[in-house]
């Protein structure tokens, strides 16, 4: 088993707990993992974007060559196709299709949504809509690890197994919260 996965969005979106989590199930499955360092800035408002590798190998390096990711998961689709090279040729994109505008020359997004949409394998979620119509607002980017959750190869339980983990020492509220975001995203699966 090996899995290459890009992270990436806008500081403030959630993608270190979606690294997270990842990270917890794989280690719970006792799966190699490494990490890039977050690139980018974490702060809230500026890209950032994550190399994660999971392996039943060791694993030489922490960074993702171009043209080796397995999956990109991406909490904002312009940042889906900053990381197009990156992508294998029969890998996964699962992005959110709402944009973040944080630069006055942000692209069309019409144009943006045409150019994922022309790709292979794309799943594409409004995923802002879909915690706040669920009751999950905070939890978006579980939904979108919810859709990405077949082709990360990690079985669902384990995922679920991670939030709880995870999330714990925060509360039983915010497990269930996070539990339900996930088990919305893996109904866009289908």
């Amino acid at each position: 088993m090996k899995t290459d996965i890009i992270l990436c969005g806008v500081g403030g979106q959630g993608i270190l707990s979606i690294a997270t989590i990842i990270g917890e199930a794989a280690m719970n499955e006792n799966l190699y993992i490494k990490q890039a360092e977050v690139h980018g800035m974490s702060q809230r408002g500026g890209d950032v974007q994550s190399n994660l590798r999971i392996s039943s190998n060791p694993i030489a390096s922490d960074l993702i060559p171009k043209g080796g990711a397995d999956v990109i998961i991406s909490m904002e689709p312009m940042e889906a196709l900053r990381y197009l090279p990156f992508l294998a040729p029969e890998g996964w994109i699962i992005t959110s299709s709402t944009p973040f505008v944080n630069i006055p020359n942000y692209p069309d997004i019409e144009k943006i949504k045409a150019d994922l949409g022309a790709l292979k394998n794309v799943i594409m979620l409004d995923i802002e809509q879909a915690a706040k119509d669920n009751g999950v607002p905070r939890s978006a980017n579980v939904i979108l690890l919810g859709a990405a959750q077949k082709a990360l190869g990690i079985e669902y339980e384990k995922i679920e197994d991670a939030i709880r983990r995870v999330f714990g020492r925060k509360g039983d509220a915010i497990v269930e919260a996070n539990i339900k975001a996930l088990s919305i995203g893996r109904q866009a699966q289908k």
